[in-house]
């Protein structure tokens, strides 16, 4: 049959539609390096390596702010996954389904708050926190084995940032942790528990094997968004431009110092050097999620051809 003019028409448009969110990206990354390039040719890849940040003398280097995003983040994932996964392994094997229906949409709730609402909520609340209490119990337990854990504590820093982030991201990995568990087909379970397994066991061994490789996406994917916020860590982080010692001292991250400097940039080599950090973070960020849908659609196919 002859397609009709108007069915052309929606497929030439439909094309537009689809391929225009690959030219937005290829734009952005197209503008951010036309914006960074003073910078590569200035400092060239020493620019990653170096932890000076001297707007003055005009000696800019990423390695702080690098380095801040990658601990917070990471302190981030560290509390944020095991609570996750036991939320999806709640909601899937263990919750009446109206349970799973409050518990669910609380979650989705979770994932709608502000940034700012968590930054506020991290400076009134969890800093005095974590200055009065925190701090001082870590730094006479675990700071006298491990130098990274002492103290003291003004309240804000790595361990705040990577606190309000565990927040944030737990919902994401939740939901993802749910999702998976869920395609994990019942006959895994019924051949578990068909063999005297207890329910723990049938869940550790049967669901937990088959899911994992979907949950580690869910944990890329967290870590992901945990690298990109901006305005939460911004408040909380401390916004200090040396590279942390302890998880009590403030730090800063790529985000944070683009949020802060950007408008502050006096010269065209300062404004390069922030177009570059956020080119970087741009690619980290991209990498990150691509290898994240690769782990969770390998889940997908799995259990497409286990149907």
């Amino acid at each position: 049959m002859k397609k009709h003019l108007g069915d052309k028409i929606f497929k030439g448009i439909a094309y537009v539609f689809g391929f225009s969110i690959l030219f937005l990206l290829l734009f952005m990354v197209y503008e951010m390096y036309q914006g960074s390039k003073l910078s590569m040719s200035e400092f060239g890849l020493g620019f990653i390596f170096q932890k000076d940040w001297n707007p003055v003398e005009e000696n800019f280097g990423a390695l702080t702010f690098i380095y801040g995003t990658i601990v917070s983040s990471l302190i981030a994932l560290l509390i944020a996954t095991p609570i996750s996964v036991g939320i999806g392994i709640y909601l899937v094997e263990v919750a009446p389904k109206w349970v799973r229906n409050v518990v669910g949409f609380m979650i989705e709730l979770l994932a709608a708050i502000p940034s700012i609402v968590y930054g506020l909520w991290g400076i009134f609340v969890l800093s005095p926190i974590i200055a009065e209490d925190v701090a001082p119990f870590v730094d006479k337990t675990l700071g006298q084995i491990i130098p990274f854990f002492r103290g003291p504590s003004f309240g804000v820093g790595l361990i705040t940032a990577g606190i309000i982030l565990a927040i944030m991201i737990t919902p994401t990995i939740a939901s993802i942790a749910k999702e998976v568990i869920m395609t994990v087909p019942n006959t895994q379970r019924e051949a578990a528990l068909a063999l005297g397994a207890t329910k723990w066991e049938m869940i550790r061994m049967a669901v937990l094997t088959y899911a994992r490789t979907g949950i580690i996406g869910g944990m890329i994917i967290g870590l992901g968004r945990a690298i990109g916020e901006t305005m939460a860590v911004t408040m909380v982080i401390g916004n200090r431009p040396a590279i942390a010692e302890t998880i009590f001292q403030p730090a800063y991250s790529m985000a944070s110092v683009i949020a802060n400097e950007f408008t502050e940039a006096s010269s065209n080599l300062y404004l390069s050097a922030l177009i570059e950090i956020g080119l970087l973070l741009f690619g980290v960020t991209l990498l990150i999620n691509i290898i994240a849908r690769l782990l969770i659609w390998s889940v997908s196919k799995g259990v497409q051809e286990v149907k």
